[in-house]
């Protein structure tokens, strides 16, 4: 809740900010009344935004389990991070394997805050965090602590999980994922997922134009958009589809409507 204890440094807590709607709205405790009264206000315009964002979530935990057990990759770079939430990336990964490192990337103060959370690793492995933007590719790659804890000369899985809806064409997201990926050598692979109108047009433009109010504008993207940030890579079955649809394990508790989700997920490999 808003009174957690934590310093808030360099937080701005009048305005809503989307990392802490998301946990206001997965149940967590790192908001502030206006991330709540956005959440409220967003999930009035489509009651199934709980639903989507468990999903996504869900998504997240199955890739990077199949990625440390099926891929064998030990090595992740995780972009656009957002507060932590258990399980963590890092915890799935050293779950399977835990040796497994991992980077997790983001250039939101909250996070840094919090960022102690991301940081309590397996003693096999080992975590960071680097604070930096993604639309900047140089500066995460060439960051010591990126530097100290991956070996770039061996495979490392490069996660972006809901985070390029907020990247306007503008910011060129797919030639920033190209960036991040062309020093990976071959068998590195790329896990997504990217936010679609396509299923429930209306309800989720709605809640976009509830981001945009708040200063936080999105471009959503088709399923040809989203396919496009594959270009060039090995899509793993069944390639791009709808996040619930990604390998489900049943973890999501009851069946979901596809008009539920408005993200779609992959995971790729490099050839």
């Amino acid at each position: 809740m808003p009174d957690n204890g934590r310093p808030a440094g360099r937080v701005d807590t009048e305005n809503a900010h989307s990392a802490r709607i998301y946990d206001y709205i997965l149940g967590g405790d790192d908001y502030y009344p206006a991330d709540q009264e956005a959440g409220d206000a967003m999930a009035r315009e489509w009651p199934a935004l709980p639903v989507h964002m468990r999903a996504n979530r869900d998504f997240m935990n199955r890739a990077v389990r199949r990625l440390a057990e099926e891929a064998g990759m030990r090595q992740f770079l995780d972009i656009g991070t957002g507060i932590p939430t258990s399980p963590n990336l890092h915890e799935i990964a050293q779950a399977a394997a835990p040796e497994s490192r991992v980077v997790y990337v983001d250039n939101d103060p909250i996070v840094l805050t919090l960022s102690q959370g991301l940081l309590t690793s397996a003693p096999e492995g080992r975590t960071a965090y680097v604070e930096a933007d993604f639309r900047d590719p140089a500066a995460i790659l060439g960051a010591p602590g990126l530097r100290q804890t991956l070996d770039l000369g061996r495979p490392v899985a490069l996660t972006a999980i809901a985070i390029v809806h907020f990247m306007l064409d503008a910011d060129d997201p797919a030639g920033v994922v190209r960036r991040l990926l062309e020093p990976l050598p071959s068998g590195s692979h790329l896990a997504m997922s990217i936010a679609t109108a396509d299923f429930a047009p209306e309800e989720v433009g709605r809640v976009a134009r509830e981001y945009a109010a708040r200063g936080m504008p999105m471009r959503l993207r088709t399923r040809d958009e989203a396919h496009a940030f594959f270009d060039g890579l090995e899509l793993v079955g069944p390639g791009v589809v709808q996040v619930h649809k990604w390998h489900p394990d049943g973890s999501g508790g009851r069946d979901i409507r596809d008009e539920d989700i408005a993200m779609y997920g992959a995971v790729a490999r490099k050839p």
